[in-house]
């Protein structure tokens, strides 16, 4: 099973959880040796802001270098790792939807754009927006109990949100999809979570969502921009990925844990969505982390 954090290998926050939280980036990567492995948060988004070193961000399945200044968004429930360059610097927000939700006033428009994953890198940011400078004021007003904190925070938190959704009009990026619709993905990626395993049929699910398949469909292409069989089938990839790069299981074990009865079934499935082998795979990618640390 992929981890399940409020923040990185924290089941249970102890600070505000329906609130909000900052730290800069080394405080929690740098004890874990730069490397955040795969994990999600069902309750809360993440907004980083990378403003020295970089590194690379892995975002369902999907791979993304990242160099200073960067600024990335990682919604609730979406499965991610980061391997940050040692000595990288940085701000991550933890926000709740709901306070984020109530710190813009409900503006549809603005929620909307921590919808989607995105990355904006530093020819898109531009220097018009101190984007670093926003979230160290926010971090400042975050450890300082002073009056106003709380107001002075969702403030923070509008011109950060404003931010990110100029940038998505520069780049054309704009979530289409309604709240209803997004409800329905989360809802339907809990339920993959707790069964993906079982190959359950799309029709299980949509019977439990209380939708007909072809509605669950249109709502996973309009929030992800994926049909409902890819998203299932990412998921099913990532845990066999996170298997074969920090478990010592063989490749039929990882098959046989992840519901392939066939060996060889699972090992075509693998290697039809990402052009390896199993085998080839795990070898790549230790001979990657071996260069690396040397």
């Amino acid at each position: 099973m992929i981890p399940h954090y409020f923040l990185y290998e924290e089941a249970a926050s102890e600070v505000e959880p329906s609130f909000l939280h900052i730290e800069p980036i080394p405080v929690r990567s740098g004890r874990h040796n730069w490397t955040i492995r795969t994990h999600t948060h069902p309750d809360h988004h993440q907004i980083l802001v990378i403003s020295k070193g970089g590194g690379a961000i892995e975002v369902e399945g999907t791979s993304w270098a990242v160099s200073p200044p960067a600024l990335i968004i990682i919604p609730a429930l979406t499965i991610h790792a980061i391997r940050f360059k040692p000595g990288t610097d940085g701000y991550v927000i933890t926000v709740a939807p709901p306070f984020l939700r109530s710190a813009l006033d409900g503006d549809a428009d603005l929620v909307d754009a921590f919808r989607l994953p995105a990355r904006f890198l530093p020819q898109q940011i531009g220097r018009d927006v101190d984007l670093v400078g926003l979230f160290a004021s926010l971090e400042h007003e975050f450890v300082w109990s002073a009056p106003g904190r709380r107001t002075a925070i969702k403030a923070y938190l509008q011109l950060l949100a404003v931010a990110v959704r100029r940038l998505q009009e520069q780049e054309r990026v704009r979530p289409i999809s309604s709240a209803r619709e997004a409800d329905t993905v989360i809802r339907f990626r809990e339920l993959v979570e707790r069964h993906f395993r079982e190959h359950a049929s799309l029709d299980f699910y949509a019977r439990r969502l209380g939708v007909t398949t072809a509605r669950l469909n249109a709502c996973c292409r309009l929030t992800t921009g994926k049909s409902s069989l890819a998203l299932i089938n990412d998921r099913l990839l990532t845990e066999a990925k996170r298997n074969l790069l920090y478990s010592d299981m063989s490749v039929n074990e990882i098959g046989a844990a992840l519901g392939y009865a066939d060996p060889g079934y699972f090992n075509r499935f693998f290697s039809r969505n990402v052009g390896l082998s199993p085998g080839r795979f795990r070898d790549r990618l230790l001979s990657d982390m071996t260069r690396a640390a040397g």
